[in-house]
């Protein structure tokens, strides 16, 4: 493993360069992976691992079975139900949704041999179990690889060559081999690095981030700001220019390559002074939400809010409708038109 020093903490990783693809080509060799959920998440793991040369099955109903044959998938050999996929499998990918992964557990530990390994990409159904029921039997591994990233980007990634960060954990080994099945099928789907977590600390996590920075609290931001400079007089491209593009565009790329102080070295003087005065303004303002945030997931209440919710049946009805109104809003409408009037749009 190697140690690594993050911010003056030392942790240690996997890389792909100590755990290669040939040594977990090795560890599989002998393996049946079957990917239950074709989804996201699903489709980019399962075609990752197969080009990667590993033994993948998928277990799909009718949802997305015509994209698994579209990628090649073939029924009978290897597109099946979930149920079939998961009784041939000797690691089962339980990549259903979380209200998926709860409805359909009852069926499911029935398909599951002793010395199976059940994998996951997220805490959510283990962490949760009073709520979701989801409680494996003892005598199989229980194992977590969660890609820091939507499961296009795990595609996207893997096609390009640049490969995805991962977090892995082992919530039970029953066979001895946990660990190193865990590593071996992160490295497969096409992780860079694996870094230790734990399932309860990865939901935990997960939750809150999703909710908070990645997409909750961005998109509320930036509607705050968007709002403002319009009620002061700003037109909608410029409002939108101002707080949108330009992060989208220049600076949070200048983050990715080099760091917050990178991207404020290489800004104008006036721009960096601003943003040094305001930034632990918003940081004071925003850590009460992010605390209440955190207790929401960590009691459980969030787990509750989905599950209810996703088993609503008119929950995509409901979900089309609120989407609609972000699509049809003044600020994302001005969005459209300033992404077209990219200059490698207009070429096109």
């Amino acid at each position: 493993m190697a140690k690594i020093d993050f911010g003056g903490i030392v942790e240690e990783v996997i890389t792909s360069e100590e755990f290669t693809l040939e040594k977990a080509r090795q560890v599989l060799k002998n393996e049946v992976v079957a990917v239950v959920g074709y989804g996201i998440q699903g489709r980019g793991q399962s075609l990752n691992m197969r080009d990667n040369g590993v033994n993948v099955l998928v277990g799909e109903g009718p949802y997305a079975w015509d994209q698994a044959v579209a990628d090649g998938f073939v029924p009978g050999e290897t597109l099946f139900s979930p149920e079939e996929a998961a009784k041939r499998g000797t690691i089962i990918q339980y990549l259903l949704s979380d209200a998926g992964q709860k409805e359909m557990w009852p069926v499911m530990k029935n398909c599951l041999q002793p010395g199976n390994a059940l994998y996951f990409s997220h805490g959510f159904s283990i962490v949760y179990k009073e709520q979701t029921g989801v409680i494996p039997p003892a005598d199989i591994d229980v194992i977590l690889v969660a890609p820091k990233g939507s499961g296009t980007t795990v595609r996207s990634n893997f096609l390009d060559g640049s490969g995805i960060n991962s977090s892995y954990a082992v919530f039970q080994d029953a066979t001895g081999k946990a660990r190193e099945r865990t590593l071996a099928v992160g490295i497969a789907i096409g992780s860079g690095y694996l870094f230790p977590t734990t399932f309860e600390q990865e939901v935990f996590s997960d939750l809150t981030g999703e909710r908070g920075v990645l997409m909750g609290c961005l998109a509320g931001v930036m509607e705050a700001q968007y709002n403002v400079l319009r009620k002061n007089g700003h037109s909608p491209s410029e409002a939108f220019n101002e707080t949108v593009e330009e992060l989208t565009q220049s600076l949070i790329r200048l983050v990715a390559e080099n760091g917050m102080d990178w991207m404020y070295a290489n800004c104008s003087i006036t721009a960096q002074r601003g943003a040094l005065d305001w930034k632990d303004r918003f940081r004071d303002a925003v850590a009460p939400v992010f605390d209440s945030l955190y207790e929401s997931v960590k009691s459980g209440r969030e787990t509750q809010i989905v599950l209810e919710a996703s088993q609503a049946p008119d929950y995509r009805e409901k979900l089309r409708k609120e989407l609609e109104v972000i699509h049809n809003s003044e600020m994302w409408k001005a969005g459209a038109a300033v992404r077209n009037l990219r200059p490698e749009r207009r070429k096109k």
